[in-house]
């Protein structure tokens, strides 16, 4: 990876309406931190930043700072943070930090995707699935990758590529198991077919069970009640007075 080169200035506008009128005149605000130092407050052309950032390396480029107004002429960074407008998306500020070309550093790495229309199992109708869009890799800062690939012209429905399926470049290190899913295409989805519903019958049988119901007790407490008179003894007749 190449080093870029990024002149940059000591700024001593504080606030928020210093911080709003340097962005209004082009100049996006930031703050350079190191081991051993005090952050320092730095502006920087917001045009010159863009054109930085907009290269094959992306947040991941390598700069050389060179910094004006101070006594430290010029130091090796890289992106440390960006934030961006919320509405307009124009870069607000900028963090970076230094570090040393001998040292390996933590940075995320973006995944992209080859032939995946061309797969097999798409056009079978799989459905496709990039699982890690990004990876951490640690590696020297000079040798940052710019991008990790995925193959998928291969692939059939229920394959899945694997953080150990990657071919990576010799000395960077992937922050993941190797068993870890990467990508995966999955059969196609199925459709759900609504099932019809009768929903007129439900409640009347209810109510007509329960009419069942009443009316089996009536019948039978209507022969309880014939058999308890049945039962019942006739009562003596009267013995006729002898004449």
């Amino acid at each position: 990876m190449d080093i870029l080169e990024l002149a940059v200035k000591t700024r001593e506008a504080a606030g928020s309406r210093a911080v709003r009128n340097l962005r209004r005149q082009g100049t996006v605000p930031a703050v350079l931190y190191g081991h051993g130092m005090k952050p320092l407050s730095l502006e920087v052309n917001s045009r010159l930043l863009r054109a930085a950032l907009q290269t094959k390396a992306g947040e991941n480029v390598v700069l050389n700072l060179k910094v004006e107004g101070t006594k430290l002429k010029e130091s090796t960074c890289r992106v440390r943070e960006i934030q961006h407008n919320p509405v307009t998306d124009e870069i607000s500020h900028v963090d970076f930090t230094i570090i040393s070309l001998t040292e390996r550093i933590e940075v995320k790495v973006p995944v992209i995707v080859l032939h995946m229309e061309e797969a097999a199992g798409v056009k079978e109708g799989g459905v496709f699935d990039l699982i890690h869009h990004e990876i951490d890799v640690e590696c020297l800062p000079t040798e940052i990758p710019e991008k990790i690939e995925v193959d998928a012209k291969n692939m059939k429905i229920g394959d899945a590529v694997h953080v150990k399926d990657l071919n990576i470049p010799k000395g960077i290190t992937l922050k993941l198991d190797p068993d870890e899913v990467v990508a995966a295409l999955h059969p196609p989805a199925k459709e759900e077919v609504a099932v019809p519903t009768e929903e007129g019958p439900t409640q009347p049988e209810v109510i007509e069970k329960g009419k069942k119901e009443e009316a089996a007790e009536g019948e039978e407490a209507a022969p309880k009640a014939g058999a308890a008179k049945a039962a019942a003894p006739e009562a003596p007749k009267a013995e006729k007075k002898a004449k």
